[in-house]
């Protein structure tokens, strides 16, 4: 049975949310439109015990990459405070990107921000960029494309995969996050 199948009857299982959360993953694992882009912003994601990126993090660095390396003169901006564990979430997925090729010149760092939020509006505020590609989690990537349009001219958001549990519980949690952010009218 494919990841998609299985997210699938897992989101008819749990209902509504369920279902929302399951459009929410189909809609953010859309590639994102070729460069170029001012800047490749890397959505922060927590960080484990021994200072490596989650799994979540890493699925977004490793996207990113790639879209690094077909748009070669844009900047990498890493994002995301410290969280439980150090270092922080832009540290870790800028370390781990670098271990993975990534030139050093083209690394910036947000490393204040605890929100997609605050990802967004710290980003904008130190590295302004005409267009920008934002790289998160599938499930993620709604929420992102509207809080980031708010901050830049213009946005393209793409999402990450990965395993179908982390990807259902993320998408779960992210359907709550879209109507707070709806409420406090940051979207």
């Amino acid at each position: 049975m494919s990841r998609r199948l299985r997210f699938g009857l897992v989101a008819l299982i749990l209902g509504p949310w369920g279902l929302a959360a399951a459009a929410l993953e189909a809609w953010g694992s859309r590639p994102a439109p070729a460069g170029p882009y001012g800047a490749i912003i890397v959505a922060g994601c927590r960080v484990e015990p021994d200072g490596q990126p989650s799994v979540a993090l890493a699925a977004r660095v490793e996207l990113a990459l790639q879209y690094a390396a077909a748009d070669p003169d844009a900047v990498v901006i890493f994002t995301g405070g410290l969280g439980e564990h150090p270092p922080s979430e832009a540290v870790a997925a800028a370390r781990y990107a670098e271990a993975r090729g990534l030139e050093p010149g083209r690394v910036r760092l947000e490393d204040q921000s605890t929100s997609t939020e605050e990802n967004a509006r710290f980003a904008a505020a130190h590295f302004p960029a005409e267009r920008v590609l934002v790289v998160t989690s599938a499930y993620h990537a709604f929420r992102a494309r509207r809080v980031f349009a708010r901050y830049f001219p213009t946005v393209e958001v793409t999402g990450a995969g990965g395993d179908a549990w982390p990807r259902v519980r993320g998408a779960l949690r992210e359907v709550g996050a879209i109507g707070l952010y709806a409420l406090r009218g940051r979207l």
